[in-house]
């Protein structure tokens, strides 16, 4: 399937088709994210900006919340 006929499945969706559909990719979208965000700091990648943050707060730069 191509984007353009997922498109224009879901523009077809009745309303509460598509409200369990939009539930549905809220979650996979946001499972997504986590997933990606888990890869870059187990590989190191967030690592730079852990660092500053802590700067930051070490000198009196940023709150706790």
């Amino acid at each position: 399937m191509t984007l353009n006929e997922l498109e224009q499945t879901v523009a077809k969706l009745p309303p509460e088709q598509l409200a369990a559909f939009r539930q549905w990719f809220f979650q996979f979208d946001n499972d997504h994210w986590d997933e990606q965000i888990e890869a870059d700091a187990n590989a190191g990648q967030l690592d730079v900006l852990a660092q500053n943050a802590l700067e930051e707060f070490r000198n009196g730069q940023a709150h706790s919340l």
